[in-house]
C-alpha cells in the first residue's frame, strides 16, 4: 500500500454503486431410512461463497469490467498495439514501451528503477500500465495529463529510449513500410498521418482498454468469488485503518496526490512534485498509486526500494497514518490487496508480429559521449 500530501488533492467523483446483494444457499440434507448399517449422508459440492459487501466497502470502492472497443478506437488500438512492442522507437532499436511495462507481468518489469536503452538507470520505478487511463494525471510527479502526454516522455528521454527528437522518431516510423496504411486507417482524415501526436495518441488509445477484472470486482458485484474471508475482513480492515484516506474509487487509488511522510517523515532525496510546480508544499508530493495488481508490482514506492508487500503495507501505516499494525491486521490487509490481482487479457495484449524495415530505416544509434 502505498500512499502519496498536504498540497491539494484531487479526488474522483462519487459513483453511486449498483450491487447486488446475494446470500450463500445450503441445501437442505435428507435422513436415509433406517437400516441395519445406516450409510452416511454425502457431501455436497457447493461453489464459491458469495459474502454480502459491507456498507462502508460498498461506498469507498466500484468494481471496474472489461470493455470491449469502441468502434471508433478499433484502428487506433490496433495501431497503438504494434507502437507499443515497436523496439525502433528506441535509439539501440532494444526497448519498447512493452520492455518497463510488460503487459503479460501486469505492466511492469519487478526492478526497482528500469534500465533505458544505453543501459542508464532511471531515477524513479516504473508504475504499471494496468489502470493508468483512470488516473488524475500520469507519471509520479503528474508532469503528462493524460496517456498520450506520457506515451511522448519516454521515447525521447534520454535515459529511457534516447531518441532524439519528434521529427527522428517520426521519419523512422515513416521508413517502415508497413506503418503507413495502418496510420491512415487509424486517422483517415489527416492527408500526412503519421505525426509524433499520432504515434503518441495511438499508444494511449491501446492503453485505455488495459484492464484485469479482480476477484474483489466479482465480489462488488455480488458474483461468485475466489475471494478468501481473510481477504473479505481485509477489506474492512482497510477501510478502518484509514487507508481509504487515498486509496478509494474505482482504482484504490490514482485519484489524487498525496505528501510520502504525511505523519511521520519518510527519508527520500526525491521533490516529487515539487519538481514539476516549483512549490514548495509540493516537497515529497507524488501521485498516489492504484492498488490493482499491487501484490505482483513490486517493489514499492517511487524509488523501488521497498521489496516485501508487508514491509510497504506497515511503513505506509505508520509514515501516513502514525499507525503500528498488528500481525492480524497486517496479514488481512495484505490478503484483501491479493484480491485485487486480476485476470490479464492474454488476447488483447498479444504481441503483434514485427513489420519489416524499409531500405531507409536507420541502423540502432550508438550512445553519444
Amino acid at each position: 500500500m502505498r500512499t502519496l500530501g498536504s498540497a491539494p488533492v484531487v479526488r474522483l467523483a462519487s459513483i453511486p454503486l449498483a450491487l447486488a446483494t446475494l446470500l450463500a444457499c445450503g441445501g437442505s440434507e435428507s435422513t436415509p431410512e433406517p437400516t441395519a448399517t445406516p450409510e452416511a449422508p454425502t457431501a455436497k459440492a457447493e461453489g464459491p461463497a458469495v459474502a454480502e459487501v459491507p456498507p462502508a466497502v460498498k461506498a469507498l470502492f466500484k468494481p471496474v469490467a472489461a470493455k470491449a472497443v469502441a468502434a471508433d478506437d478499433a484502428a487506433k488500438v490496433t495501431l497503438g498495439r504494434q507502437l507499443y512492442y515497436e523496439d525502433r522507437l528506441s535509439a539501440g532499436q532494444n526497448q519498447s514501451c512493452n520492455t518497463c511495462h510488460q503487459l503479460d507481468n501486469y505492466g511492469v518489469d519487478n526492478l526497482p528503477t528500469s534500465k533505458g536503452s544505453f543501459e542508464d538507470l532511471g531515477a524513479r520505478n516504473s508504475p504499471t500500465a494496468y489502470y493508468a487511463f483512470g488516473h488524475v494525471a500520469q507519471f509520479w510527479d503528474g508532469r503528462a495529463a493524460t496517456l498520450a502526454d506520457q506515451a511522448k516522455g519516454p521515447i525521447l528521454n534520454p535515459v529511457e529510449m534516447a531518441i532524439p527528437d519528434e521529427a527522428t522518431a517520426v521519419a523512422i516510423i515513416k521508413s517502415i513500410p508497413g506503418y503507413g496504411p495502418m496510420f491512415a486507417a487509424a486517422y483517415p482524415d489527416d492527408p500526412d498521418p503519421i505525426t509524433y501526436d499520432h504515434i503518441a495518441d495511438a499508444i494511449g488509445t491501446f492503453e485505455a482498454y488495459l484492464v484485469t477484472p479482480s476477484p474483489f470486482d466479482a465480489w462488488l458485484e455480488g458474483k461468485p468469488t475466489t475471494m478468501s474471508a481473510e481477504a473479505r475482513k481485509g477489506a474492512e480492515v482497510f477501510v478502518q485503518t484509514g487507508c481509504t484516506a487515498c486509496h478509494l474509487g474505482p482504482f484504490l487509488g490514482g485519484s489524487m496526490y498525496q505528501k510520502l511522510g504525511l505523519v511521520e517523515a519518510y527519508e527520500t532525496a526525491d521533490v516529487g512534485r515539487m519538481e514539476v510546480t516549483a512549490n514548495e508544499a509540493d516537497k515529497h508530493v507524488f501521485k498516489v498509486p492504484s492498488l490493482r495488481n499491487i501484490a505482483k508490482t513490486g517493489p514499492y514506492f517511487h524509488d523501488g526500494s521497498i521489496a516485501s508487500l508487508d514491509d510497504a503495507i506497515a511503513l505506509m501505516a505508520k509514515h501516513q497514518l502514525g499507525k503500528t499494525l498488528s500481525p492480524e491486521d497486517t496479514s488481512a490487509i495484505k490478503a484483501f490487496l491479493e484480491s485485487l490481482t486480476g485476470e490479464i487479457p492474454a488476447d488483447y495484449i498479444k504481441p503483434p508480429e514485427a513489420l519489416a524495415s524499409g531500405d531507409d530505416t536507420p541502423a540502432p544509434m550508438k550512445k553519444k559521449g
